[in-house]
């Protein structure tokens, strides 16, 4: 099965194939949030009764993306507005699984020009960090990463002059890190806005 993009609020129906919208999605956020969260204990989507998610969703809908999709596989539960559903079966095989899915599903959309990869545990990156990313990022041939305090993070905007060799370079549970680490990707300050902590570890929330 390959992966689908669902509207998913947790009704029956929810888990029905929906077609790509074909308005104008000139830019598609997308939050990574299929892995089962080894570290933490349990999948990232569910933690904080789910207000990481629906943080990680609001930051992209709200700073400036088209349409955003939440990629799924180790839990599906229902995914806030405006967000679809973009389920990966083998989300097992690591993080790459769902940069490759939404890379495919993606290029379907003919008008999209960017990704924005954003991951779901940094819940202190608010529209404003996506916001301030956007604004420097572009087009079809960018590759734009916010920092904080010098330090690169999430979220990337990803042209799509770039997502065959991404595609290509893609392995395990490195996403998108080894072809950022290896081509030239404009850094967008942001550290005044978010720290931009990763929390992997349960103990870190406050």
């Amino acid at each position: 099965m390959d992966a689908s993009i669902s509207v998913n609020d947790g009704s029956a129906a929810a888990r029905m194939d929906s077609p790509i919208r074909r308005e104008k999605l000139e830019v598609v956020g997308i939050v990574l949030a299929a892995g089962s969260g080894r570290r933490y204990g349990r999948p990232k989507i569910l933690a904080a009764g789910g207000r990481w998610l629906k943080s990680a969703v609001n930051a992209l809908a709200d700073g400036g993306c088209a349409a955003v999709w939440v990629t799924t596989g180790a839990a599906r539960p229902p995914i806030p507005a405006p967000a679809l559903e973009l389920y990966v079966p083998k989300w097992f095989h690591g993080l790459s699984e769902s940069v490759r899915a939404a890379v495919d599903a993606a290029s379907t959309a003919g008008t999209c020009h960017t990704l924005v990869l954003h991951i779901v545990d940094t819940p202190d990156v608010g529209a404003d960090v996506v916001t301030r990313l956007l604004a420097g990022h572009s087009g079809d041939h960018t590759l734009t990463r916010v920092s904080f305090a010098g330090v690169p993070g999430h979220p990337v905007a990803i042209g799509r002059s770039h997502w065959p060799a991404l595609t290509r370079s893609l392995t395990g549970d490195t996403g998108a890190g080894n072809y950022l680490r290896t081509h030239n990707v404009r850094l967008v300050e942001c550290g005044d806005l978010a720290t931009g902590a990763d929390i992997d570890w349960n103990a870190q929330q406050t």
